[in-house]
């Protein structure tokens, strides 16, 4: 949900506040209302984070104001009874509030990431599984939103659930980013169910950590999980890379389709 895997993981504070109080502004936006002057303002982003590790290309802020404009389609468009738990549109998640962006508990995604989730899907009810969806596209502004989160040292209302064993200064940089590959609209967060025969009563596997755990335990690969709960998240690891998925090994939850439609394209659009 964090770290976005094309861009370098050095960060500086001069960084976030730039994407802050810049890309994320919307007074900035009304002033600044051009396309080129919102791709200048991504470049120097990127410049700022130290460039990109595996195009020479910078990302750039698309002009989309609606999802249709984006080609952003909801999943249940596809699968109309896909299990969701939205959590950014509500208050169980680790900002302990709904975050800018997120208008209903929908999952949009680009239309040929929507297509491959729901052939995932698809093949994983042949075997009583199920994916259960935590997140997908997230604009550009709820990332603004952690990264504000983040600065303010004082809320530790979810630190229980979320960061035990981290004091919160060490959240940005290494668990929160100020650009996330949510918002190229190729990326997912989501576990996996099991469900009965008639596939209405589900249960989510033993993963060995909730959703946006900020430790290690949540690495894919961890070494402090059980034998079953490595396991699990090897199943879903082998169901997503059929159709082109590739999980983010630091987070067992986070998967983004390869290649991806718009790997430089940043969109802003509401989630409604």
């Amino acid at each position: 949900m964090t770290n976005l895997s094309s861009i370098t993981t050095g960060r500086s504070p001069l960084a976030v506040d730039a994407f802050s109080l810049g890309l994320q502004s919307k007074s900035v936006a009304r002033k600044r209302a051009s396309a080129k002057a919102r791709h200048l303002i991504a470049f120097a982003l990127l410049v700022s984070l130290g460039g990109i590790t595996h195009a020479e290309q910078p990302p750039t802020l698309s002009p989309a104001t609606t999802a249709a404009a984006a080609n952003l389609v909801d999943i249940r468009a596809l699968v109309p009874d896909i299990a969701e738990d939205i959590k950014y549109a509500g208050r169980d998640n680790f900002v302990g509030a709904p975050v800018d962006g997120y208008r209903a508990p929908a999952c949009l995604l680009l239309r040929p990431v929507a297509e491959a989730l729901a052939r995932v899907e698809r093949e994983l009810r042949t075997r009583q599984l199920r994916l259960k969806i935590w997140d997908c596209y997230r604009p550009a502004r709820a990332v603004a939103h952690f990264v504000r989160w983040a600065h303010d040292l004082s809320d530790q209302r979810t630190k229980a659930q979320h960061y035990p064993t981290l004091d919160k200064s060490k959240l940005l940089g290494d668990y929160i980013a100020p650009v996330s590959g949510h918002s190229r609209g190729a990326t997912i967060d989501l576990t996996l169910q099991r469900c009965a025969a008639d596939g209405r009563h589900c249960t989510p596997l033993d993963m060995g950590t909730d959703f946006d755990f900020f430790d290690v335990r949540a690495h894919t690969d961890a070494p402090g999980i059980t034998t079953v709960q490595h396991a699990n998240r090897l199943l879903l690891r082998d169901a997503m890379a059929r159709e082109g998925f590739r999980n983010y090994p630091l987070e067992w939850w986070h998967y983004t389709l390869t290649p991806e439609p718009t790997p430089h394209t940043l969109y802003d659009v509401p989630v409604q």
